[in-house]
């Protein structure tokens, strides 16, 4: 399988800690960058045969990128920078796509991540951790819940496209993104009577993916995962030294 990482974008705040890093990928936690951490995981995942980071142009000689086969400049936008990774796939193969500021991914999760989107097939496996599975590995990290009838879950860092998808996608995607730590946005992209039966709990996974094969005219499945992992990510300044001290007690 082919994985895309997506390390591209301006500095932040997360970046502003280590003067030099030109965007939150290249933050160094616990002796590594961020993306040599999510490089390393996809290396040594048995699924994952070809990887492409997706980066600004500057950073391409960078050595946390080494292990990655090719090196492709990011765009002003995500969307952007997902076209620049997946330019040439093969159209209905799937792709493992996959965020840069996942301090702890493992190379277990990835296959275990990989095996149940390839056991739904589709054409989207959106990533999703389940509260309890969660707060049981990591109390410590915040997180925006989503209540459903199902559970409480929140988006992970990992999903799976084919990129014949990706012309239907990529307004989605940017709503998406946006509205990815806010649960009410994200229920709003489905509708107002998703949005309704989420206001009262009572929204299932099996009607949020009905909705999203609806809009997106595209066989859309929610992978959870039962590796919390894939969910801690370093999204604000307070999560370097969060991320630093979970990887020192592993």
């Amino acid at each position: 399988m082919t994985a895309v990482v997506l390390a591209g974008g301006p500095p932040d705040e997360v970046s502003a800690l280590q003067p030099g890093a030109p965007n939150k990928a290249f933050v160094r936690v616990g002796g590594q960058t961020l993306v040599e951490r999510v490089l390393r995981a996809l290396r040594a995942a048995r699924d994952v045969s070809h990887v492409i980071v997706v980066a600004p142009l500057a950073t391409h000689t960078d050595a946390a990128l080494a292990l990655a086969d090719e090196r492709r400049p990011d765009g002003k936008r995500i969307t952007q920078s997902l076209r620049s990774g997946l330019a040439g796939v093969p159209q209905d193969e799937l792709v493992l796509v996959a965020a840069s500021d996942l301090p702890v991914l493992t190379a277990g999760a990835i296959d275990d991540f990989v095996a149940r989107a390839q056991r739904l097939g589709g054409e989207i496996g959106y990533g999703c951790v389940e509260r309890a599975v969660h707060v049981a590995a990591y109390p410590e990290v915040p997180h925006t819940w989503a209540r459903l009838r199902d559970g409480t879950y929140c988006g992970g860092g990992l999903f799976t496209l084919r990129p014949r998808v990706l012309p239907a996608l990529e307004r989605f995607i940017e709503q998406l993104g946006a509205a990815r730590k806010k649960p009410w946005r994200l229920a709003k992209l489905f509708g107002p009577g998703v949005l309704a039966k989420y206001a009262l709990g009572k929204l299932s996974i099996a009607d949020a993916e009905a909705r999203a094969r609806a809009v997106l005219g595209a066989a859309v499945y929610a992978v959870v995962s039962p590796y919390a992992q894939t969910a801690v990510n370093v999204d604000r300044a307070s999560d370097v030294a969060l991320a630093e001290r979970i990887i020192a007690n592993a």
